[in-house]
């Protein structure tokens, strides 16, 4: 894409009301635009990185078995009532009344909608396990929405439930899925800094595992073990879960991080209270475990703003940015440094490339300048420095690193 058709222009200054980095880097880079307090839209290049990470998501939650789905956002109160949370989840509902006057709700969860849909699905044992997951819109009436796009009241989440015919078979998935998440935040570029938490299970059980990055700007307080590669979130810090988890309060040392993703085991609450049963082998009706598995895409993408960015501007991996490639022209008014740099254009393109190319008539500095801003991880420069030395200059935005690269190679390096 050529720079200079791309709408949105960058800003030297972020929203005076905007006290997040993510959202003050997002807001400048031009990948996002605030609506309101907690509402954000996503611009050409932020849709692409939201993109990017739901399609890794989607990656990883394909390889374990899942199917996906897109159920609806309006709700009725009737199923919910079935299970006490159209009233006991009153501050978190978005609702309104219908021209009829019956109540509807925008869904800030789908636990009971698709447990109701799984009743016409599943009757025997042979049907399941079933793992089923969507990335949806949600609504939620956050009441501390003044982190950027990682705490807001529209957003976009993946939620899986698993079906599965008893705890064993339940708990098998449940690991899968571990895994998966931890295979998704190694991707996105945070697999280092993020742990599998012990935590509360909330609205939806006891207890559950949350996934939390490490980060100064995160809200919640954890007890890392290093070695173990494992966390407790404060909220269960006591010596009975430490004792149950095999740690000692001196190997732990205490960190502010950001929830990236959970995992509940639900039981058999939502199956219970809305007849999914099923018949075993032996003619026996049996209520089917459950299990809950969300990552918001957005949050993650906030987080990935928060940790990795520098006071330059925001730094993607490659798999998340918007893309893999910035060209970056240099002419000073040379029309062959205009024609090299369109033809590596055209080159990338051709060979299934994708690069953003910085086309426009503005001064080096404000071009390089915006380069770091953006923060697409691979920077080629074109200029008659460049050009007189016979190659093309390739700089890496997370540590700076630059080489000297031959036009005719410079396909096969991009593509190691």
């Amino acid at each position: 894409m050529r720079q200079s058709e791309l709408f949105t222009k960058t800003r030297r200054e972020a929203p005076k009301d905007e006290v997040s980095k993510n959202a003050q880097l997002l807001i400048r880079a031009g990948y996002i635009h605030k609506e309101m307090a907690g509402v954000y839209s996503y611009l050409p290049l932020g849709l692409r990185v939201l993109k990017n990470i739901e399609n890794i998501i989607r990656e990883e939650m394909n390889a374990i078995g899942g199917q996906e789905i897109i159920l609806s956002a309006l709700q009725d109160p009737v199923l919910w009532s079935k299970t006490d949370r159209w009233t006991t989840a009153a501050d978190v509902w978005f609702t309104t009344k219908l021209s009829g006057g019956s109540d509807l709700g925008l869904g800030f969860t789908h636990e009971e909608p698709l447990t109701a849909l799984m009743t016409e699905y599943v009757s025997s044992y042979k049907d399941l396990p079933a793992y089923i997951y969507q990335l949806q819109t949600k609504f939620r009436n956050e009441k501390r929405a003044k982190s950027g796009i990682m705490r807001t009241r529209e957003f976009v989440m993946k939620d899986l439930y698993s079906f599965s015919r008893d705890e064993k078979e339940f708990r098998e998935f449940y690991e899968k899925c571990a895994g998966a998440y931890k295979r998704i935040f190694e991707r996105v570029g945070l697999g280092e800094r993020t742990f599998r938490t012990f935590a509360s299970g909330g609205s939806f059980s006891k207890y559950s595992d949350e996934f939390q990055t490490v980060c100064d700007a995160g809200e919640d307080i954890i007890y890392v073990h290093q070695g173990k590669n494992i966390a407790v979130n404060k909220e269960v810090y006591t010596d009975e879960v430490l004792k149950d988890l095999g740690l000692k309060k001196e190997d732990l040392e205490e960190k502010k991080a950001i929830e990236v993703g959970n995992i509940f085991p639900l039981g058999t609450r939502f199956s219970d209270a809305l007849d999914l049963m099923y018949t075993d082998e032996d003619g026996k009706k049996k209520p089917v475990v459950m299990g809950s598995y969300g990552i918001g895409p957005g949050r993650l993408m906030g987080t990935i703003v928060e940790v990795l960015s520098d006071d330059k501007g925001i730094v993607w991996s490659k798999e998340v940015s918007p893309f893999p490639v910035h060209i970056i022209s240099i002419s000073g008014g040379n029309n062959d440094v205009v024609a090299e740099a369109d033809r590596l254009y055209d080159l990338l393109k051709e060979t299934g490339i994708e690069a953003l190319y910085d086309d426009r008539d503005v001064r080096a500095g404000e071009k390089f300048a915006d380069g770091e801003l953006l923060g697409i991880p691979t920077r080629l420069v074109v200029s008659e420095k460049t050009m007189s030395e016979g190659g093309i200059e390739v700089s890496q935005r997370a540590n700076g690193a630059a080489t000297l690269v031959p036009e005719s190679g410079i396909v096969d390096y991009l593509n190691t």
